[in-house]
């Protein structure tokens, strides 16, 4: 069961855009996916469309009530299946503390998952801070996959995370591999090019060299409840996610 975190610590960057496209173009590679949203916001499973919505039946009964994820799971028509976030997960940070009990939570769970589903790549949505929830992702995942707009607050959220990924690694007691991608990339500006050039400068061959374009099908797609792929296949938008899933599978990171 290959685990990718998809998280930075700012907002804003296509988090969620990338962590939903990024499974969608992994599902067209006939990958077998579980999606987890563990982001109070819950934009992930609002893509979904018919989340139930009901916090019993969400990934916060995993940590208030000790629910297996296996009962949480629901279909995700053409992408595989997803365990929903709840608004509630905001009181994760205060009622749990910080302990490594409740940091291997999700990692426990996710083994406890069993056999059957080993053979899954998990894909995870954190949320856009440093808490409980993504040092949860953190600790259960094999990768990072950093989104990062082309803007120079985004570039410096990127260093923010890769200083906060060295500090953690102590205690992990392992490097966490990542990979950082660009996205919202504008062509048009001279400024999307200096932010790329400064990324690779920091972070070298960790940056991918797919770049996400500004794309008016990956805006829209999710008002309609739907990826970019099952939107519109055809646009510059899928491309790019396909060829970012092509890019991760070539390197190993997949």
């Amino acid at each position: 069961m290959a685990r990718i975190a998809v998280f930075n610590q700012k907002g804003g960057v296509g988090k969620t855009t990338t962590a939903l496209n990024l499974a969608a173009a992994l599902a067209r590679r006939n990958a077998r996916l579980l999606l987890v949203d563990l982001d109070p916001q819950a934009h992930l499973s609002a893509v979904h469309g018919q989340a139930l919505g009901e916090v019993d039946r969400s990934v916060f009964a995993f940590y208030q009530n000790g629910r297996p994820l296996s009962e949480l799971e629901i279909d995700w028509e053409g992408i595989g299946r997803l365990i929903p976030a709840h608004a509630e997960l905001i009181k994760v940070d205060s009622v749990f503390g910080k302990g490594p009990t409740i940091l291997n939570r999700l990692n426990q769970g996710l083994n406890d998952l069993g056999t059957d589903r080993d053979e899954r790549q998990v894909v995870i949505d954190c949320c856009p801070f440093l808490g409980v929830l993504s040092l949860n992702a953190v600790f259960a995942a094999d990768r990072l996959l950093v989104p990062i707009s082309s803007d120079f607050l985004a570039l410096r959220g990127a260093m923010q995370v890769d200083r906060t990924l060295k500090a953690l690694e102590p205690v992990l007691k392992r490097r966490v591999e990542r990979r950082y991608v660009l996205t919202r990339f504008d062509r048009r500006r001279n400024m999307s090019y200096e932010i790329q050039q400064r990324l690779q400068e920091q972070f070298g061959e960790a940056v991918c060299e797919t770049v996400i374009s500004e794309n008016v099908a990956v805006a829209e797609a999710p008002a309609l409840n739907k990826d970019v792929f099952s939107h519109a296949a055809g646009s510059r938008g899928a491309q790019d996610y396909a060829a970012l899933a092509d890019e991760l599978a070539a390197k190993g990171f997949l």
